[in-house]
Parts: structure tokens; sequence; C-alpha cells
């Protein structure tokens, strides 16, 4: 496959499969180029959700293309990770093309390029997901239908063994042990479809709407959400996956090949949870990532944690990974982020635990408790520092620890089910990932 030209130079790919598993030959080039090139700084973007690789490629040329004027004199390259995560095709990115992001049919239909996603995304499930199709399709009345498609939405998301992707699903621990899978899929699936329903109610409904969360004409529109967040939480599990066994192995791997380059990781979405996850998966002793920025991080806001503030038993998976950075973990957040801000609490719930769902508010139990990097910054971490995107660029940025970053005032388009959580392709977002590695 070629590489594309992007608007900026030196650029490599680094391509994993679901399993972490890298191309070696992208690797390869990237290991060999770095020397030749004479490479200072690396950046090296991972995205989240995406249709495919020419989306990802989009977001990456867009995403540095001010980084040039920004660091004339720096000598920079640029590496965009390529992951197998998927997009459902009615959640518009402002200012892409329409090819990229192109205006969906009404739900709860499944559009002819998401049904494409899902079939790529999850290969031998091609008749799960015509099942799929075909319910959400003909809109049954029947509460035995909306069952049938529960069960098999978690048919299409479950593992199918062997593989490791099953130990990276969770964000935090209860005594060592990973918190149970969300309540979608181990509740009744009307009662999850008519939770959904609302929520999308709400966020759809002009601001101030009357009893706008409480009205749910039709279950299927529920559905049709239960069947996203369920793709986006395999994608949520794949993120760990690749980011521990794959980036952060291949990071490693350059280190000791070449220990003057510095690495500077930012991933957006998901792809924030897979470059978090690559600090777990280097090796000892390798301190060459020198910045980690994380732009609407679709993974909990208490996955650096080593204590919840609800459970003094539990903690994040990831606590005390930022320490291995030479540098600070800089998180954008923004409260314009629907997917994070509504649905992500929603979709994230475990098992087991009180409902809260009319606590949809970031403030409310549900959102405290479910919370996302992306929607309020990293939580629990004792010394995290707390500013706004204006200040953050007048600087300086603190030299280690987490920095949360108030992004609401850049990003803060987009429309329902996602909201903001793809506006980030801002000169000013390109200007904070070169501050927090400093790069000049």
């Amino acid at each position: 496959m070629a590489r594309p030209e992007l608007s900026v130079s030196p650029y490599w790919e680094l391509t994993f499969d679901a399993d972490g598993d890298p191309d070696t030959r992208s690797r390869d080039r990237l290991f060999a180029g770095v020397a030749q090139r004479g490479v200072h700084d690396l950046l090296v973007f991972a995205h989240g959700w995406n249709a495919d690789r020419s989306g990802a490629t989009r977001l990456y040329d867009r995403f540095f293309a001010p980084i040039p004027q920004l660091a004339p004199g720096a000598q920079i390259g640029y590496v965009g990770v390529v992951w197998p995560s998927m997009r459902f095709s009615d959640e518009p990115i402002p200012d892409f093309p329409r090819s990229v992001a192109a205006d969906a049919p009404a739900r709860p239909a499944l559009d002819k390029d998401t049904r494409h996603a899902l079939l790529e995304t999850f290969p031998g499930r091609a008749t799960v997901i015509d099942q799929l199709v075909r319910l959400l399709d003909q809109q049954s009345r029947e509460e035995a239908e909306l069952e049938e498609f529960g069960r098999l939405v978690r048919l299409l998301v479950d593992l199918v063994p062997p593989g490791p992707q099953a130990l990276f699903a969770a964000d935090t621990l209860a005594e060592g042990v990973p918190q149970d899978e969300p309540e979608m899929f181990r509740g009744t699936a009307g009662e999850i479809c008519e939770e959904f329903g609302r929520a999308l109610a709400r966020l759809q409904s002009p601001e101030g709407a009357p009893d706008a969360s409480f009205s749910l004409p039709n279950p299927w529109e529920g559905a049709h959400e239960l069947l996203r967040q369920a793709t986006y939480y395999a994608m949520k599990r794949r993120a760990g996956t690749v980011g521990e066994r794959g980036l952060g192995r291949v990071i490693g791997q350059l280190a000791a090949r070449a220990p003057e380059v510095r690495v500077h990781l930012l991933g957006h979405s998901f792809g924030g949870r897979l470059v978090s996850f690559a600090l777990r998966g280097l090796p000892e002793g390798v301190h060459t990532v020198k910045s980690v920025t994380l732009l609407q991080g679709a993974f909990s806001h208490y996955a650096f944690s080593a204590r919840l503030p609800h459970d003094p038993r539990a903690g994040g998976v990831l606590q005390g990974q930022h320490n291995r950075i030479d540098g600070p973990l800089v998180c954008c957040f923004s409260k314009h982020d629907d997917a994070l801000g509504t649905m992500y609490p929603l979709a994230s719930r475990m098992a087991g635990h009180d409902r809260e769902f009319h606590e949809l508010s970031i403030g409310g139990a549900l959102g405290a408790k479910w919370g996302a990097m992306g929607f309020d910054g990293v939580q629990a971490v004792p010394g995290t520092k707390n500013l706004k995107l204006a200040d953050a660029l007048r600087g300086p940025l603190p030299a280690k620890g987490c920095v949360n970053v108030d992004a609401a005032a850049v990003v803060r388009r987009g429309g329902p089910p996602a909201g903001a959580h793809s506006d980030i392709v801002h000169r000013e977002l390109a200007q904070l990932v070169l501050a927090a590695g400093r790069v000049h």
C-alpha cells in the first residue's frame, strides 16, 4: 500500500492489527527514516473512531499542517498510527468534505457506509450484521425483537478466542480485578434502548424543550445507539491492546536504535486511550517519551488515579503511568463534547450499579462515576493542574505531571449525537502539542 502524501515531511505510517501486531514493513521504514532524516522530535498521532485509512490520513494532514510555521527551526518527523477502528457515518466531522463525513439517512436504519465499516471492523460476522440491519429496517413493535437485537449486538462484539483483547477492556480495577462489563451488555435490551433513546431525544431537542429526555417515540432509535456504543466499546478495547502490545513496544525498539529522538504522543478519542496504554507497554528504562497530549480522550477520567473517590478499593488501570513520561500529560477537554458528556457515561456504567439515568450531567452521579477524560479532564490524580487553553498557550506548561486544558473555546462545533467530539483540527491545539513537548 502506497504511503500517502501529506503537507508535512518527513511522514511515516505505523499500522497495527486488532491484537497490536505491527506491519513490520511500515515499522522498519520508520526506524530507517528517522535516522536518515536527522529527526530530533517525532510527533506520533493516533486517530480514534474513524471510517478508513484515508480518513485518518486527512486528519493527520490537517492537524499537522500548521506545525512547520509554528516551529520553523525544529527537526520534526511525523507519524500517523493506523489501527482497525470505525465511525458511524451519521457523525459529521467539522470542516471535512462530505466524502469523509457524509450525511447519513435518518436513524434508525443503517446507511451503506456504516454497514461496510461494520463488515470491515468485525470480519467473520457478516451474518450477524445482516440480521442487525434487518431488525433496524423492520423496526418491529414486538419486545422479543428488541431482545434479539440486544443478543446480536453482544454477539457482534464478543471476542473470538484466542486473543489478548479481553485483557484491555477495563479502565479501572477494584481490588486488583478489572471492573465488570457495562450494563448495556447485561441488562434488558428494551430498558437499555429506552435509556439511549431518551438521551438522544435530550441531545436533539431545542435547549430547554420540556420533557425532551422523557419521551421516546421510537425504541429503535435507542437500539441504533446501543449498536453504536457497543461497537465503540470494542474499539476502546482494541485501543488499549494496540497501545500496550503494539505502539509501546515499537517506541521501545525505536529508543534502542535512536535514543536521542524525542517522542511526543498525541491521540484523539480512543486514540488517546491507545497512546496512554502505550506508556504501559514501554520497556523498562525507556525515557524517550517527552509529552503526551490527549484530544477528547474517550476513556475514564479515573484511568490514571490510584484511588477512586467513590470507592477507595478501586483505582485506574493506568495509575502512575503518567510518571513514565519525561514531561507532561496534557488532557484537552470540552463541555461541548456530547459523545463523552452524555453517551459515554451511560454506555460505561458497569453491571450491577444503580441506573442514575436522569443524572446525565457531569455534575451528577452518573457522570462522576463513569465520566470521560475528554469531557472534564483527568480526575483524582493529586497535583493535576487546570488551565484554560489561552493560559496554557501563554505558558510555560508544567514540566511534569497531569495538566487539564479546557479547550471549549475552540472545540465547540458539531451536532448530535457526538457534538464537538471531532472538532479538534485547530491551530491552537497543534500549538499546544508543541508547547507540551517543548518543541521549538
